[in-house]
């Protein structure tokens, strides 16, 4: 391969933790009709809404895990990408967030401005959903289009099931396990229902049975959200050694009044307590970078919510962030991916 660039792509966040910055940053985010797939009216109003009731509350939230360097998200992103620069030999490796800045049109206005006509494109979500890489993949291809830019896409699609991810995955939780803990909790970013239902109104799968997702087929694997966290979950708990009832799922970061899938994270902590579980690991499996919804909604209200419920202890594992086993594990995928395009 040569002249062949990388673009890694992550969800986004607010330039600043102001109320004008976060503000704004959730009106493009909640506007993108794959993360609230209502008509233009609707959602406009939904979002509208949401904004007036969460804008002070989520910037009170960004406020109390930004960086001295600005968001974790982001200057979690370009730490990797210093480190994709050393591993990816073939051209220049560029980062962009779905939402906010850096933005995908920069990024790729940065690389054709270079000579580069191939991109391997990299959603950074382990798991798949509409509203993380279908969003990002039609974004690039947006661009491109109205850009009129000569560009040719090789793209890594969702990883859960990739040894290299699940190796690195158990690596990072490793150190952690040295410590006496009374149970592990792997807390996915959640998913409103319909988002699932919508593939599979013909098979009645995620209709019915609520646990369909933990013996899921592999035809269903490809596009169930829900069953690819599970199936993560079910290869982490073997590959260290976690006995049946030591471990379980659960799903956070909630918004609107739409349904979502279960269990949610938020009612699992207190439940936990509840049976007397007093020091608690979790892990957050959807994220490859510490972001709000890890450092803030479970290192911060998450550890709030427990104490209250009875627990004393919670510990969370970082993500993967700037790892170099990280970084050595996505090259791989990123070389399979592009090697399987051409």
């Amino acid at each position: 391969m040569i002249n062949q660039s990388l673009l890694l792509v992550n969800l986004g966040s607010p330039a600043s933790a102001s109320v004008t910055d976060v503000r704004s940053y959730l009106n493009q985010f909640l506007m993108d009709p794959y993360v609230i797939d209502l008509p233009w009216p609707l959602r406009r109003l939904l979002v509208s809404l949401i904004i007036i009731k969460r804008q002070h509350q989520s910037a009170h939230a960004y406020a109390s895990i930004w960086w001295d360097e600005g968001s974790p998200l982001v200057v979690l992103g370009h730490r990797l990408q210093q480190q994709m620069t050393k591993q990816w030999t073939h051209g220049p490796v560029e980062l962009a967030m779905r939402y906010g800045k850096p933005s995908i049109e920069a990024a790729l206005m940065r690389l054709v401005a270079q000579g580069m006509q191939k991109v391997t494109l990299v959603p950074l979500y382990p798991q798949f959903a509409n509203s993380t890489v279908t969003t990002v993949i039609e974004k690039a291809r947006r661009v491109v289009r109205d850009k009129k830019l000569n560009v040719q896409f090789s793209i890594v699609h969702s990883f859960y099931d990739q040894p290299e991810y699940l190796d690195v995955l158990v690596a990072s939780v490793k150190p952690y396990m040295k410590q006496d803990f009374d149970h592990l909790l792997l807390s996915f970013h959640g998913l409103p229902k319909h988002h699932l239902r919508k593939f599979y109104a013909n098979s009645g799968h995620c209709f019915k049975n609520v646990d369909c997702c933990k013996s899921a087929s592999l035809k269903v694997l490809t596009t169930c959200y829900r069953a690819q966290c599970f199936s993560v979950a079910r290869n982490l708990a073997s590959r260290i050694g976690l006995s049946e009832g030591t471990w379980s799922v659960a799903f956070q970061s909630r918004i609107g009044r739409a349904k979502w899938i279960e269990p949610n994270t938020k009612d699992s902590l207190e439940a936990l307590a509840c049976q007397g579980v007093k020091k608690l690991l979790v892990m957050c499996p959807a994220f490859v970078a510490d972001c709000i919804e890890t450092l803030e909604e479970i290192g911060n209200r998450g550890l709030e919510q427990f104490r209250e419920a009875g627990g004393e202890e919670l510990i969370l594992v970082p993500c993967l962030n700037d790892n170099i086993q990280w970084a050595v594990a996505l090259n791989t995928l990123c070389e399979r991916a592009t090697t399987i395009s051409q």
